[in-house]
Order: structure tokens, then sequence, then C-alpha cells
């Protein structure tokens, strides 16, 4: 077991160092400086230490997001209203992402914050995060990123009008449990943990040395292997999709806006989602009814519902969801199996 990174021993220290270095790899992988990151335990903790830091009770202004934000955000900014804060909930209609020009009439003199998604969780479709993050700079609002759905995928910038973002190693191989947010040091948070003075004080606790060795070494792999792994997804994706068009009649994707490379949601009409989901997982493939964080509840998903999809689609929706290891044997069972399935619930 490795010694704690805030002893003065040497295996103290030789913890630290490790940590020093994990910290100064992501720091440079993502260019931001090393004490722009916050680990934290995943994606929803850097959600609640962004939101709650920088709102703290008392706090007045308006917030402006997007009602297909992660349960995450949108429970957090439900909360802040309920403290007295005042919110925009934009709309996006079947394309699925919030466009820049609604932001931009969104706005008002009072306006502290914009928290959109860079990529939505359940349809992978992507925000404009350059354009919006030009409309902040310009109106010198701060703008946090949930970019959890983003990382591991394909390569990103982050652009330089993004204050603060939430990432969740997990979602790019990392061990679960781990995770951190680039908080840009113009950003005055209050520390949602207080105790030690861990994380330049902005989160106490003995830090998951192991878990951040881990998530560093997941992202160090992300440089060599993303590029190609990328354009390998997306044509697996693009060959999944087209083939289940082509052989399942009245199979749609849900969302038009330009979407990340591995993530598909399809509605299967005339199918109950639960059923299938059910005879999919029988049938040794496992793919997602909504998000996976609410996949114990049996609604239809609130974002597709959001997006104007009818209770009809949302309930008939799968999202399905490649990695950078899926192999193209993988993906032609998993048509082989989807159609049989299909086709034998629909009969």
């Amino acid at each position: 077991s490795e010694g704690n990174p805030s002893s003065i021993h040497s295996f103290g220290q030789k913890a630290r160092q490790k940590l020093i270095q994990a910290r100064g790899d992501i720091a440079s992988y993502l260019g931001v400086r090393p004490h722009e990151i916050i680990f934290t335990s995943g994606g929803t903790e850097g959600v609640n230490i962004l939101l709650q830091g920088l709102f703290i009770p008392g706090s007045s202004g308006h917030i402006i997001t997007s009602n297909i934000e992660h349960s995450c955000v949108f429970s957090s900014v439900k909360k802040l209203e309920k403290n007295g804060l005042h919110s925009t909930f934009l709309e996006t209609g079947m394309l699925g992402a919030v466009t820049p020009e609604a932001v931009k009439q969104a706005l008002r003199p009072d306006t502290r914050l914009i928290t959109l998604m860079a990529v939505n969780n359940e349809t992978g479709v992507k925000t404009d995060l350059e354009a919006i993050a030009v409309i902040a700079q310009e109106h010198k609002i701060p703008f946090f990123v949930d970019a959890v759905a983003l990382m591991g995928k394909e390569e990103f910038k982050i652009p330089p009008g993004v204050t603060a973002m939430a990432f969740s190693g997990h979602k790019f191989h990392a061990p679960k449990g781990i995770g951190f947010l680039v908080a840009r040091s113009s950003l005055k948070l209050a520390p949602l943990i207080i105790g030690g003075d861990q994380e330049f004080g902005r989160r106490a606790g003995t830090e998951n040395l192991s878990g951040i060795v881990g998530m560093s070494t997941a992202i160090e792999l992300l440089r060599t292997e993303l590029p190609s792994a990328s354009k390998r997804m997306e044509e697996l994706r693009n060959i999944f999709e087209k083939e289940l068009m082509r052989q399942i009649p009245g199979v749609s994707i849900n969302g038009q806006g330009p979407r990340v490379v591995n993530t598909s949601n399809l509605a299967f009409q005339g199918v109950e989602g639960e059923t299938l989901l059910t005879a999919l997982d029988l049938a040794g493939i496992a793919v997602s009814h909504g998000s996976a964080c609410s996949s114990g509840a049996l609604e239809p998903s609130r974002i597709l519902l959001n997006m104007g999809c009818s209770k009809e689609v949302a309930g008939s929706s799968m999202r399905f969801s490649l990695s950078r290891f899926t192999t193209l044997q993988e993906i032609e069972i998993c048509i082989e199996t989807i159609v049989k399935v299909v086709l034998k619930l629909r009969h």
C-alpha cells in the first residue's frame, strides 16, 4: 500500500511525487495548469463542488442550463432554485443540443453561470462548446461544462472561454470512483468538503492515489490510441446503425445533431423498451434504456421526452455504446441478435 501524500516520511514523499506526476500528465494532456486540476470521486462530485462552491447559501443571480442535462446537474440546479437562485432550462428540440443563439437570448444582467454538457450521455449529441464559450467570454460569464461523456471518444481542446469542466475516469477505462474537475484559478469556489488542505484547499481528504495514477495512465493511453480508435468506433457505429435500419423497418435515431463516435440511441417502433432490454441481456448484449444512473426506474427517458419524443418513442428507445475495444465481429453478432429479437417481439 502506498504512503499518504501529505506525510513527511519517505513513503509519503514517494506517494506525493506520484501525485504530482499524475496531475502534471493530466494537465499537459488537456493544456491546463496542474493547480487547475482538482481530483474528485467522479463527475457527480465535480458538478457538486462547482455548483455548490460557486453558489453558497444566500447567493442570488441567474443560471442558464438545459432540460437534457445529466441528473446531477439537473437536480443541483433545482436545489439552487429552492435556495433563491433563478434559472433558465433551455429546450433543445429534436436536435438534442442547445444552440448558441438560444444561450444568447437567455442572457440576463444577473446571469452568473452557463452550465451545459459537452455531450449528452444518452444520445451522444454534441454541444457547440466553442461558439457558446465565445458568448460566455464576451459577457464575462463563467461557463461550466459537464464533459463526462466526451473524454475518450474523440480528441478535443478546451476552449479559452470555458471556466470549468468535470470528468469521470470510468468513462475512459480508468478505475471507477475517480475523476477530476478542471477549474480555472480565477474561479472562486467555497470548498464542498472541508478538512485538510489537499487539492489546494479546494477538496479536503486523503487522495485516492491508486485511482489517480490509474486515471493518469488511462489518459496517457488516449494520447497514442485515441486518433485511430475514434475513427474505428465511428466506422463500426455507422455499420451498426445502417444494417439495423436496413434489416428492421421502423428504426430511427434519436438526436439529429452531430454526435460523438461511439453512441447510438435508437427507437424500435412497436417494441417495449424494458422487454427488449431483458431479451438482449439474456442474449449477452448489455444495452441501456435511459441513463445508467436512473436505469432502476421504469419510466421513459426524461431526456428523450424533453427533446420532444413521444412516450411511445422514448419507451421503445435503447442506447448502444461502443468502446475502443469493440470489434467488428461483436458488432456483427449484435446486429444479427437484435434483428432476431426485435422481429420476434413484434410478432
